[in-house]
């Protein structure tokens, strides 16, 4: 495992994988996240709310933002939108998926990942570059890294505080479901200092930073969980989308 995520070179196997983008009303993030598919060596694919139509994508990510205003609850009017029945159907035949910040809300307003996002303890938004540890290095989308590694990559919410009752938490850690963990000061009050799981498959995932933001040099964080890097060069975000192309391409895409 190396620490410096620098841009994939060009290969035709990754380019050949196609990785859905998701817009929503309100959603901010979905260009930076198709520039770190692009990063990664995949082809980026723009996907709209509103079309029944996964365009034979091989994955999709929901990117952060307020999706419809973040009414009623963040996220919960996005789980309704005709193009979520879709990614919910192929979730449950193996498709990855992965939520970033407002992603991560819809998923679970999806049921596609258990437990809920409130509104931060301090009841602020929060951005600030945040260390992350990666606890479990076996799903579609964290393959790049090694078990209990870090990461540093911007955090940016209003309602980032993951609750779910004791039993669900129990599980989640019990099946070694916990994929990142806020490491150090807890940034939103989430219980046990959760930041992102996944499903039982591995396939789902959600987490409330924004891996997404460290994937360019010159452009992320100025430090990295594998040592300062200088103004704006961190890229320990880029292993998310590097892991999903490769574990497509291993699986014969």
């Amino acid at each position: 495992m190396i620490g410096d995520f620098s841009v994939a070179p060009e290969n035709d196997a990754l380019r050949a994988v196609r990785i859905g983008i998701i817009t929503f009303p309100g959603t901010l993030d979905d260009r930076d996240a198709a520039r770190a598919v692009t990063l990664a060596g995949g082809t980026a694919v723009g996907l709209w709310h509103n079309e029944a139509n996964l365009q034979s994508v091989d994955a999709v990510i929901i990117p952060g933002g307020f999706s419809y205003g973040d009414y009623l609850r963040a996220g919960a009017i996005a789980r309704f939108a005709p193009l979520m029945d879709k990614v919910v159907d192929a979730s449950k035949g193996g498709m990855p998926v992965l939520g970033i910040c407002n992603g991560f809300q819809i998923l679970t307003e999806a049921h596609l990942l258990p437990g809920s996002m409130i509104k931060n303890n301090h009841l602020k938004f929060s951005c600030a570059d945040q260390l992350l540890r990666v606890e479990n290095n076996t799903t579609a989308w964290t393959g790049s890294y090694e078990k209990n590694s870090g990461m540093v990559i911007p955090l940016k919410n209003q309602d980032g505080q993951y609750v779910a009752d004791e039993k669900t938490l129990d599980e989640l850690e019990g099946e070694g479901r916990v994929v990142f963990r806020y490491d150090g000061a807890n940034p939103n009050g989430s219980r046990r200092n959760i930041a992102g799981i996944t499903n039982a498959a591995g396939n789902v995932v959600g987490l409330m930073p924004h891996p997404e933001h460290a994937v360019e040099p010159g452009f992320g964080p100025d430090s990295s969980a594998y040592g300062e890097v200088g103004l704006g060069y961190g890229t320990d975000g880029l292993g998310i989308f590097t892991s999903v192309l490769t574990s497509l391409v291993a699986g014969g895409k």
